[in-house]
Formats: C-alpha cells, structure tokens, sequence
C-alpha cells in the first residue's frame, strides 16, 4: 500500500497536456476545447502557471478504467473510436450530447490518467496540492456515457485513492449540474462522502441530486445533496454551501479532499439557470482551500467539469482556481492581459473581459441568523440538513 506522507512540499501542481485539446466533440458542441486553451493562455500570462509545477501523465489502462467501468462499455468506446461514423445510442455514445469522435477512447484515458497522476502526487506527498482542469468528467457512468463524459475521471481518481491507503475521501462537487457519475459508484461505500451543491433537479440535467438521495445500504448518509432553485446567485449559493458543507466536512475528517470546480453556475452560462459571478466562484475555492487546510491536512485534488461560457468565464474562474491551488490567490481586481484579450477579438470579433472579476461584491447570510420556511433555497437547505445530518451525528437545527 501506498502510504500518505507526513509533510509534502510547499508547490502545488498541475498535471497538464495539451493532447487534453483532443477530447473534442466537435466545432458546434458546447463543452469546447478552446476553454481549456483560454485558460491556460490566461494563467500564463498572468505568472500562475509560474507557481505550479507542470506534470503530464499516462493515458489510464483499460485495467485501471475497469475499476469502475465494465469491460463491455470501455470495448465499446474502444470499437467507436476507432470507427467514429458509427454510433451506440445503448451506452450513450452518439446524439448531440455525447457524439462520438476519432481517438474517442485516447483522449479520454489521458483525462483520466491525468486525475489519477493528479490524486498520487497528493497522496504520495510529492506536492500538497494538484490540479486537473481538464477533469471533472462527473456524469459518466459505470456502463455508459451521459453528459460529455466518457470516463469518469474523478471516480477513477477517488478509486485509486482508496486503492492506496486512503480511508475516508470527501468529494465537493460544486457543478451546475448534479455529480450523479460519482454519486453512483460510491453509493455503498461509506468510505467516501460525496457532496454535490447544484441546481435543483426539476430545472436541469441529469434530473437527479434530491435531498432525500442520501446513500446506499450501509452507507447511508454517505450521499449529500443541495438543489438550488434556478436564479440562485452569489449570496444563496454561499449560504447553501456554508450552511452545510463546513459542518459535514469537519465530521467525516477525511485523509484528503477531492473537488470538482465546474463553472457553469455563472450567469452567463448558457446551458444553466443559476446565477453565479466570477468572485462568487471564487469564493468557493477559497472556502475549499480552508477546509483541505483545516481538516486534511492541506490534502486537495481539484479538476473542472462543466462551464460552456468558454471565453468570458471558464478562463478567469479557472485561473482563479489555478492561483489558489498554487497558494498565491489573484486580486480579482487585476486586468486581464491585452495579448489575452486581443485573442480573443480575433475570434470572436469582440474583445474578451477587462478584469478578473464581475464586480460583485461577495457576502452571505449565515443559516445561524435564521431560516424563512418561505424561500425556496432556505426550504432546500433545511430539507438538506434534515435528510443527512442525523445521519453523520450532527443537528440538523441551527
């Protein structure tokens, strides 16, 4: 067994290639590769890749993917890659969601490998924290594809983590859209508390994350859900977040904590309903960061995942991400490039944003200051707390 180290040291990493351009669904899919482009282009310019040691990694084997994939389904992507004309609506490959693509399975296992390469430098302590934007593939599941993810890289990683000494992992997942990929291959393992804050299931894909999903036989309360009622912006978001996860964290005490940081709650996002800000993302990281800090050790493994604003938001918010997993959190008031900026007018024909930050200012009400039985979030946060607390012995009431 591969056991965590007492001290690592003090740079964080990011398991970066830019092969990870390839997982591409085509020139009219949302979840564009230019994204991952932008925000690297970005990152650079601003001196944060500077603070990040640059890894790469190996694609993952087809053994390793079989630790939470069938053996059938990773045959099958194998079989469209290398036949991207044909498609296997059977296990969600094919449509306009998960259109099949040449080098389907390549690019995939190099987005996995990554998350892996990422979680084994946390854990074996050769830095105190990883970064894989292009992972966060949290939809796929353990026989199929559903929501642009092919592999689940996230899964794979938690898995790896298990697999090398790790006994208690908490997974955040602060995507629009529910981690229902990760949820379900860890519903009975009460190893692993999964927490995903998203909106809420009757306005959004994949349509699951109910409060009262709390987790398997054995395991229950191992599964935690926040649905958000759609128009949620900064201010009820971090009151959701703040009146629930903290609280769970501290009690689970994992060995480490992993994260997936898709943006796709701005208000600009076009496939989403919440109504989030750059700095109102970035306050998300930060409240991560202090958990890893104060509960694990420091112990954090980032990836991405959705976001499809790919030239305003996923770059900022994601270098943001970038800048406090390196330790050196950017002033969200710092310009954005001119180089950066003037790439983007020439494609788009206009030019990308001025600043890091949406110039909004970031506060919460506290859920110790009250509960309105009226609001629909508060509803939500309250039917959160009621389904999971008890479980991991805290009090549901303030």
């Amino acid at each position: 067994m591969t056991e965590a180290t007492g001290h690592a040291p003090d740079r964080a990493c990011i398991v970066y290639d830019e092969q990870f351009l390839q997982y591409n669904f085509g020139r009219t899919h949302p979840m564009a590769p230019v994204r991952v482009d932008l925000t690297m282009a970005l990152a650079d310019e601003l001196g944060i890749v500077d603070g990040l040691e640059v890894v790469g990694a190996a694609p993952a084997t087809d053994d390793e993917l079989h630790l939470i994939h069938s053996a059938s389904y990773i045959e099958k992507v194998h079989k469209l890659s290398d036949h991207p004309t044909y498609t296997d609506l059977s296990v969600g490959l094919g449509g306009d969601d998960n259109p099949v693509f040449a080098h389907m399975h390549e690019a995939s296992a190099l987005v996995a490998g990554a998350s892996v390469e990422a979680a084994r430098r946390v854990w074996t302590g050769q830095a105190p924290r990883a970064i894989n934007i292009s992972g966060g593939l949290h939809h796929a599941m353990p026989t199929s594809a559903s929501g642009f993810c092919i592999y689940n890289d996230v899964a794979l990683a938690i898995r790896w983590l298990l697999d090398n000494g790790a006994e208690k992992i908490v997974y955040v997942d602060v995507d629009a859209h529910h981690g229902d990929g990760v949820q379900k291959m860890f519903w009975d393992d009460p190893r692993v508390l999964t927490i995903s804050i998203h909106e809420g299931p009757q306005t959004l894909f994949p349509g699951t994350g109910f409060s009262t999903e709390t987790g398997g036989e054995g395991a229950e309360g191992s599964a935690v859900n926040i649905p958000l009622p759609p128009g949620t912006s900064d201010a009820g978001w971090l009151r959701a977040f703040h009146a629930v996860v903290p609280a769970l964290v501290r009690e689970f005490a994992p060995d480490i904590l992993v994260t997936q940081q898709g943006c796709d709650s701005h208000m600009d996002d076009p496939l989403t309903n919440l109504m989030l800000s750059v700095d109102g993302q970035r306050a998300s990281y930060l409240a991560l960061k202090a958990l890893a800090d104060e509960v694990c050790g420091g112990k954090w493994v980032a990836t991405g995942g959705g976001g499809y604003a790919v030239m305003d938001v996923v770059p900022r918010a994601w270098a943001h991400l970038m800048a406090i997993v390196a330790g050196t959190p950017l002033d969200p008031r710092a310009e954005t490039p001119e180089r950066w900026r003037e790439r983007i007018h020439e494609m788009r024909g206009q030019p990308g944003p001025l600043r890091m930050t949406d110039g909004r200012a970031v506060g919460y009400r506290a859920w110790e200051q009250g509960y309105d039985p009226a609001s629909w979030l508060d509803r939500s946060i309250h039917a959160t707390r009621e389904a999971v607390f008890p479980l991991n012995g805290l009090d549901p009431l303030p």
